[in-house]
């Protein structure tokens, strides 16, 4: 279920990363997709769309919301190819995204939900670039478990530029994770497999290679990224290393499951819309 098409126009002057960072929570918090602001402003590039993300991570967080990782976007070809946008995105999680275990896909508070499995880590030391390597970046994880993100864009048809999405927290809805989180030395995770599972029919599958070749490339990735912003990567938070496949739908009454080789399986059911 889609909420409404109604949008803001862009204020007198044009578009600016305060009032593009206040219409992207308006279209959050009132469920209002709209067209991409690109189409508008096309100076909005990659670094402005960051400014944006940062500046609404500090209204979340003066509201409440607490920070508590990071999670990362169009790390799999798959996910590239779909969106025609060819690298990957960092974005910020916030306790208000987590989904408890057992609860339905918050569909009233979604646009257009989409779910895709994601290989996530648990840090267990800081980590800051640059020059972080794979290497040096898994020897900070302190546990992988697998997940399922929930993302949502507040563009219409998920139409959006590098700049677009940065600014939209790189389509962040919300995340829910296993029952069984491993140190990273139990698995090889090049090799971890998912087999995507709706409505009792496997749909899609990958393996954690299909993450920018190595899941602790993305995390490597992101903490260098990061580290360009003024930002690391804290020991304790969440890090999602980005969807391991397309995503897929879920619309009222779906049944989706992600079933990992060796981190069992994560199961969310399409809510109310």
């Amino acid at each position: 279920m889609s909420g409404s098409t109604a949008y803001g126009q862009a204020p007198p002057g044009g578009w600016s990363v305060a009032t593009v960072a206040a219409e992207l929570l308006r279209c959050e918090d009132e469920r209002i997709e709209r067209p991409p602001f690109t189409d508008d402003w096309p100076e909005l590039d990659l670094a402005t769309g960051y400014e944006i993300q940062d500046l609404n991570l500090r209204a979340r967080l003066e509201r409440g919301e607490r920070l508590i990782g990071v999670k990362l976007g169009l790390t799999s070809r798959a996910k590239q190819q779909r969106m025609g946008v060819h690298f990957p995105f960092v974005a910020w999680l916030t306790d208000a995204m987590v989904l408890p275990v057992g609860d339905p896909v918050p569909l009233g508070r979604l646009i257009h939900p989409r779910i895709e499995p994601e290989l996530v880590f648990v840090m267990g030391e800081r980590l800051e670039g640059p020059g972080v390597t794979c290497a040096q970046a898994m020897s900070a994880v302190e546990s992988v478990w697998g997940g399922a993100e929930v993302i949502d864009s507040r563009y219409q048809d998920f139409r959006f530029t590098a700049g677009d999405v940065a600014a939209d927290n790189a389509s962040s809805g919300a995340f829910v994770t296993g029952p069984n989180g491993l140190p990273p030395s139990a698995l090889d995770l090049a090799t971890e497999a998912v087999l995507v599972e709706v409505d009792g029919v496997i749909v899609d599958s990958a393996t954690g290679a299909a993450v920018q070749g190595h899941p602790g490339e993305a995390l490597a990735l992101a903490a260098n990224d990061l580290a360009s912003r003024g930002h690391a990567i804290e020991a304790g938070w969440i890090v999602l290393t980005g969807g391991m496949t397309d995503a897929v739908f879920c619309p009222p009454g779906t049944s989706v499951a992600m079933h990992f080789s060796n981190l069992g399986s994560v199961f969310l059911n399409g809510g109310e819309g």
